[in-house]
C-alpha cells in the first residue's frame, strides 16, 4: 500500500524489519522498488537479485516476472538499455504465461521506454498502445497515467507539444486520484519541459516549481536533480547565470549520490555556464579599446 503513494522511506523500514527475521522474497522486491525509487539503483539491483533468487526456488513464476521487469526497468535507468531489454525479453513471455495481465502491460510499457530512450520512437508507440487498453482492462489507474505519461513524452519527442500536453493532462489527475505522488512529480516536470520548448519559461518554471517539493518529499534524488537541471536551463536562457550555477552544483551532488550516468555531462555543463559567467562579468572595453 505504501508503495503505491510514494512512502518510499516507510517501505525501507518495513522491509528492513522483515528481513531481520530471515530471508523473504516479498520484502527484498519492496526494498528494491525503494531503493530505486530514491536514487540507489545499484543497491536496488542487490535486492531484486535476492528476490529473483528465492521466487525461482519456489517456482513463483508470476513474482519471477514481475522482478525481472523491475530489474530491467533499473537498468533502463542506468542507461543500459541492452541489458534492460534482456530481462524485458525474459519477464513478457512470463507474465502470458501465468496469464499476468497487469504484468504483461507493465512489461510492455517498460519496453517502450526502453525503445523512446533508444530513439525508434514510434516503435515505442507500438508497445505503450499495447499496454494502455490491457492497464485499462484491469483497472490499473496508476498504469494507466504512467503509459499516459509515455506517449506525451514520445509526441514531445516527436516535436508534436500540444497533443504532448493533452496526454499528460490525462496523466495528471489520474497520478493524482491515486495518490501517485512521485509519477505526479514525472508528469509535472513533463509539463514544465513542454512549456519550455514553447518558449514560456514562466510557465515552465511553475510546473517544475511544483514537481521540486513532490521529488524531495519521496526522497527522488535522480528526479530531483533532472527537476532542479531543467530548472538551471532556464535561469541560463534568462541570463541569471549565478542561480543557473547554484542549481547546477546541486544537480552534481544530487548525482554524485545516486550514481546518476548524467553526472558527467552535468558536470560539464556546470563549468560551461561558469565559463559564461565569466565571460558575462568581463568590463566592455568600449569602442577603441581592446
Amino acid at each position: 500500500m505504501w508503495l503505491r503513494t510514494s512512502r518510499f522511506a516507510d517501505v525501507e523500514a518495513l522491509a528492513t524489519a522483515t528481513l531481520t527475521l530471515g530471508p523473504d522474497a516479498s520484502a527484498f522486491y519492496d526494498l528494491g522498488w525503494a531503493q530505486s525509487a530514491t536514487g540507489r539503483p545499484r543497491l536496488a539491483l542487490e535486492s531484486y537479485e535476492q528476490a529473483l533468487r528465492l521466487y525461482r526456488e519456489v517456482d513463483d513464476h508470476g513474482n519471477e516476472a514481475a522482478t525481472l521487469n523491475n530489474i530491467g526497468h533499473v537498468y533502463d535507468r542506468l542507461g543500459d538499455r541492452q541489458q534492460a531489454l534482456t530481462y524485458y525479453r525474459q519477464a513478457l513471455p512470463i507474465a502470458r504465461e501465468v496469464g499476468d495481465r497487469a504484468g504483461e502491460a507493465a512489461t510492455l510499457n517498460n519496453i517502450g521506454l526502453v525503445y523512446g530512450g533508444l530513439g525508434d520512437r514510434q516503435q515505442a508507440l507500438t508497445y505503450y498502445r499495447q499496454a494502455l487498453p490491457i492497464r485499462g482492462e484491469v483497472g490499473d489507474r496508476a498504469g494507466e497515467a504512467a503509459t499516459l505519461n509515455n506517449i506525451g513524452l514520445v509526441y514531445g519527442g516527436l516535436g508534436d507539444r500540444q497533443q504532448a500536453l493533452t496526454y499528460y493532462r490525462q496523466a495528471l489527475p489520474i497520478r493524482r486520484e491515486v495518490g501517485d505522488r512521485a509519477g505526479e512529480a514525472v508528469t509535472l516536470n513533463n509539463i514544465g519541459l513542454v512549456y519550455g520548448g514553447l518558449g514560456d519559461r514562466q510557465q515552465a518554471l511553475t510546473y517544475y516549481r511544483q514537481a521540486l517539493p513532490i521529488r524531495r518529499e519521496v526522497g527522488d534524488r535522480a528526479g530531483e536533480a533532472v527537476t532542479r537541471y531543467n530548472i538551471a536551463m532556464i535561469h541560463r536562457g534568462e541570463g541569471d547565470l549565478d542561480k543557473a550555477i547554484g542549481e547546477l552544483e546541486l544537480v552534481v551532488d544530487l548525482d554524485r549520490q545516486a550514481g546518476h550516468p548524467d553526472l558527467a555531462s552535468d558536470t560539464a555543463m556546470l563549468e560551461q555556464v561558469r565559463q559564461e559567467r565569466v565571460i558575462a562579468q568581463r568590463p566592455d572595453p568600449g569602442p577603441g579599446q581592446g
